[in-house]
């Protein structure tokens, strides 16, 4: 099964400058850290149709193997998919300096009055609203695969072995990884 040719179906080079712009916004937009996930989908796929939404999963399943957090890796892997090298350092450029910057002034300021209740309110319902974020772009992605029962049987796994066990991502990833591998190299050996 062959994937669409990005050049066919996607708009060919933007410029640095909106690659860089639009991985700004992910940061600014992305409170919380899940957030930017949320965004980085949102922008790619649905406002700017840079990538397709498989290429997007994809992209995201290998940002989960990869060292540091995964929307650096993410903005790596779409800024190089776009525009090659210079791609991915616009990408991370845009989602790194000026949202560091104010990310740092706003920490500082916010641990001045830590012990602030209404602080601690504010933060505590940013911190529910990401992560409802997080879980309907989980949901999102899974829509491309609803048909598939092994999918579907891997992801509810590996839910239910983080939420419920509270097994550690990196013991699930290895644990599931080979079986899900497994699984789609004999639904595509079936197939033929």
């Amino acid at each position: 099964m062959s994937k669409p040719d990005i050049k066919q179906s996607y708009p060919e080079h933007p410029s640095l400058a909106a690659v860089s712009i639009a991985f700004l916004k992910v940061s600014l937009y992305g409170i919380g850290g899940g957030g930017g996930l949320v965004w980085a989908r949102r922008i790619t796929v649905d406002q700017q149709r840079w990538i397709s939404e498989q290429d997007f999963a994809d992209i995201v399943s290998l940002c989960q193997f990869m060292p540091g957090p995964n929307i650096v890796g993410i903005a790596v892997c779409v800024g190089t998919r776009l525009r090659g090298a210079i791609g991915a350092v616009a990408a991370v450029s845009g989602f790194l300096l000026i949202p560091w910057t104010i990310g740092f002034i706003v920490g500082v300021l916010c641990l001045q009055h830590a012990q602030n209740p209404v602080l601690q309110h504010i933060l505590g319902g940013i911190s529910a609203a990401a992560a409802g974020l997080l879980v309907a772009t989980g949901l999102r992605m899974m829509l491309p695969h609803r048909g598939s029962p092994a999918a579907v049987i891997f992801a509810s796994l590996g839910f239910l072995l983080m939420a419920l066990a509270k097994l550690p991502l990196l013991i699930v990833l290895i644990g599931l990884a080979p079986l899900s591998i497994a699984a789609a190299g004999f639904q595509i050996a079936r197939a033929r």
